[in-house]
């Protein structure tokens, strides 16, 4: 009996799911569309590489994708705090089904042309922009306040384990079928997400008195920058991003240093975020953290810790090994992060901030790739890995050293207008 007490109050909490219908809905939502999206990730890149057979295609295609998110990314948060945020999921979701629905009927034709491609890859980011951080700014209404960190942690397990499970059934598909299976296959996980979507009670706009533009944006920089705390935790995880964060190197350390071949590439690919759901399913303890931004601060030293410790190791299951320890600490500090953000930022800024937070987190790693790999050139994959570690450490110090508020930061002192979860309100579908 003691044991089933101790490994309940180390696993994660499951209540949200059980007792709250509105996350249960937009959980298993998307859950089911975060593995076709990742199939799509795989089939995109391999589509655009059988129509050029160049590796530097491939990388203007990510770039063109990512600048749809970032370009979107304010716009997007701005958006959320003053529509009604379950519809404005439902659009998002019905464009990212439309993106989805073109690539599989110019795969079927067999007409699409590089530009094409490029076209809905940035458009793909721009419905990513609006709809991440509408996603995350909208767990706060659907839970109760000692839930929201938990239902984070559930959110978090979901997106990892489609990342390990996707591109596995991606390549399957198209293997034994075809790359507009995939597509096909995409949409109905979209059709499932909306599905979900449209059973859920409609949200009312959190700020209907301000219109969209520089000055709203401008709002939620001000109220970023004059919270040291919630400012301090998004340098740190940009700090961590991009300099402990060596994905770019994994081709090179696993076919020049390790030789290992590309089924090696796959397990150090999926290591992280393999070490990401052992760190959710483990997640129980972060509720009973007071000092939230103590965790944030020991976690990415973990994080700096781990990497540079990667880039030491002289074996690749070791290697391995400081990965998914990595994405372990990864996933506590992006936890916690995130609930400090979503618990203490207001609802009519939430979307905004979420939106910032967004930005940081999918560009961070972008420039973190430019930054090792620009390193990598002048000296070798080891000593960039070993030296971004090693920086990610001293940034540590740093963001303490300029923000002292960050490690004094209590789960209880600051507290947001208490958002009230969804119920009996009229359903969108109705």
């Amino acid at each position: 009996m003691g044991r089933m007490r101790l490994l309940h109050g180390w696993s994660v909490d499951l209540s949200p799911v059980r007792e709250f219908r509105e996350f249960r809905l937009i959980f298993y939502g998307q859950i089911i569309n975060e593995l076709g999206s990742e199939m799509t990730r795989v089939a995109l890149p391999y589509q655009l590489y059988l129509l050029t057979h160049s590796v530097a295609d491939l990388g203007v295609l990510a770039t063109v994708q990512l600048l749809g998110l970032v370009s979107f990314s304010f716009t997007g948060g701005a958006i959320a705090d003053m529509l009604d945020r379950c519809r404005l999921i439902l659009w998002a979701q019905l464009g990212l089904a439309g993106v989805s629905a073109a690539l599989a009927a110019l795969a079927f034709t067999h007409s699409a042309t590089p530009w094409m491609l490029y076209v809905l890859a940035f458009v793909t980011g721009v419905f990513a922009a609006v709809d991440r951080p509408t996603r995350q700014a909208v767990v706060p209404l659907l839970v109760r306040r000692d839930a929201v960190t938990s239902a984070i942690a559930l959110n978090q397990v979901g997106q990892k384990l489609a990342r390990i499970i996707g591109p596995g059934i991606g390549g399957v598909i198209i293997a034994s079928l075809d790359v507009s299976a995939v597509y096909v296959f995409d949409v109905a996980t979209y059709a499932v997400a909306i599905g979900c979507v449209l059973r859920m009670a409609a949200i009312p706009a959190a700020n209907t008195g301000s219109k969209l533009g520089g000055a709203a944006i401008v709002e939620a920089l001000r109220y970023v920058r004059q919270t040291p705390y919630l400012l301090s935790s998004l340098v740190m995880d940009f700090n961590a991003m991009l300099f402990g964060l060596p994905v770019a190197l994994f081709p090179p350390l696993a076919l020049d240093v390790f030789h290992v071949g590309p089924q090696g590439l796959g397990v150090l690919m999926a290591a992280q975020p393999l070490g990401a759901v052992l760190g959710g399913l483990s997640s129980g303890w972060l509720l009973r953290m007071r000092y939230q931004g103590r965790v944030v601060i020991v976690s990415v030293i973990a994080w700096g810790v781990c990497m540079t410790a990667l880039g030491l190791s002289p074996w690749f299951p070791l290697t391995v090994a400081f990965m998914v320890l990595g994405g372990v600490a990864n996933l506590i500090s992006a936890v916690t992060r995130a609930s400090i953000v979503q618990l203490t930022t207001p609802n009519s800024l939430r979307g905004r901030v979420s939106g910032f937070s967004s930005l940081i987190s999918h560009g961070g790693p972008r420039l973190g790739d430019l930054e090792a790999a620009t390193v990598a050139a002048w000296s070798s994959p080891q000593v960039s890995i070993v030296s971004g570690g090693l920086l990610c450490l001293v940034g540590v110090v740093v963001v303490c050293r300029l923000f002292p508020q960050l490690a004094a930061y209590e789960a209880q002192s600051e507290v947001a207008d208490e958002p009230v979860p969804v119920s009996g309100a009229v359903a969108l579908a109705r």
